[in-house]
């Protein structure tokens, strides 16, 4: 007789710190923040609490548009991790945001399913509601018409 082992569960970010906790509480509500140093204005993605140019302490937070461009992706067909092995294959990519930070993340379609990507793709933040954690993801931008000349 075969049994099935239970199913891993996926390690989501838990509990976030001082410099993460605004972000996490953002994403709950579907925004996608940042932060810029009120010092030197350098933007800085991933949050932390201090600048990464002047190491200065002063850092505020902003909104993001949630748009941007793949800088580069790589398509997963064989999970690291058991509890991925349902969504191979998928896309991580790296993302170049319209704000001028870049973000690791996933590319997946309109219903949340992992897809590929391409490098110089335009893509618009996705949101993955996971458990207890919301995530963000991207997916392909609306194609824009062409005009035919």
């Amino acid at each position: 007789m075969t049994t099935t082992p239970p199913a891993l569960p996926r390690p989501l970010p838990r509990n976030p710190n001082l410099d993460t906790r605004p972000f996490w509480q953002a994403a709950r509500d579907h925004r996608l923040v940042y932060q810029r140093c009120r010092a030197c204005d350098t933007v800085i993605f991933y949050p932390r609490g201090h600048c990464t140019a002047c190491t200065g302490i002063d850092l505020g937070w902003h909104e993001s548009a949630g748009t941007g461009t793949v800088y580069t992706c790589s398509v997963v067909r064989r999970p690291l991790h058991p509890a991925f092995t349902d969504l191979i294959p998928y896309s991580v990519a790296w993302v170049d945001l319209d704000e001028g930070f870049r973000m690791l993340t996933h590319i997946v379609d309109p219903a949340g399913r992992p897809i590929t990507s391409h490098i110089g793709q335009r893509v618009t933040v996705h949101w993955l509601d996971v458990e207890d954690v919301t995530l963000p993801a991207f997916t392909p931008a609306a194609q824009q018409p062409t005009e035919d000349r």
